[in-house]
């Protein structure tokens, strides 16, 4: 069919050439086309902070003691300490951490406690070498023989029952105040009190100047 073989050779070759282009041409097209089919994986989780532990891939790391210290103002809960204090006087104090205020909220309420008892005692005391007095029958003797008049046994009685009513109030007192503070100190738990606030006090070296004392604050926010 070709009659010069130089011709067939060109033929070929054009046939060659022609097929690789197309080749080509179909391998750019499937990647193009695979590039856009491929989606991100989202199932890779970046490190998240729990517990005051970095949790990566199942792995748990400790961050260290400042770790441990920001994990627990994080989770500290105002609520929990006003209960613990409601319930158990101090509780809401060692809560916070506030471990010296616990003594002093027992010893406030040991003391209003014994005033209470004392105060009672002593009522009852005069309150019945009062009526010993007073009730007419010569069989009852106070314990003070008649020595003491009913008038004054009267005075000491009302005095010892206004003193246990205001032990009563003075518990009350110590009861809700230790609430409030636990509560409170619960709430500023996460204030700064850095450096970047500061109260000065000191010599006014203006009144000085002009012969008088005085003294000068300043409150600085950096």
């Amino acid at each position: 069919m070709w009659s010069d073989p130089c011709d067939l050779c060109r033929v070929k070759a054009a046939c060659f050439i022609s097929c690789s282009f197309m080749l080509l041409s179909s391998a750019f097209a499937q990647s193009d086309s695979l590039q856009q089919m491929v989606v991100p994986d989202t199932s890779v989780v970046a490190p998240v902070l729990s517990n005051g532990l970095i949790v990566d891939g199942g792995q748990q790391v400790s961050m260290g003691a400042d770790a441990d210290t920001l994990d627990w103002r994080a989770r500290h809960s105002p609520k929990k300490a006003t209960v613990l204090s409601a319930v158990i006087p101090g509780a809401g104090q060692i809560y916070n951490r506030k471990y010296w205020k616990a003594p002093i909220v027992w010893a406030g309420l040991g003391v209003s406690y014994w005033f209470i008892q004392n105060n009672n005692k002593e009522f009852k005391r005069y309150k019945s070498a009062y009526i010993a007095v007073v009730d007419g029958d010569p069989a009852t003797v106070d314990e003070f023989n008649g020595q003491v008049s009913s008038s004054s046994l009267l005075d000491v009685t009302n005095t010892y029952r206004k003193w246990r009513d205001l032990s009563y109030i003075a518990l009350g007192m110590v009861y809700v105040l230790n609430i409030v503070d636990a509560s409170v100190d619960a709430n500023f738990v996460r204030f700064d009190v850095g450096r970047d606030l500061t109260l000065g006090m000191g010599p006014s070296l203006e009144l000085a100047a002009q012969g008088n004392a005085g003294l000068h604050l300043s409150l600085a926010l950096r």
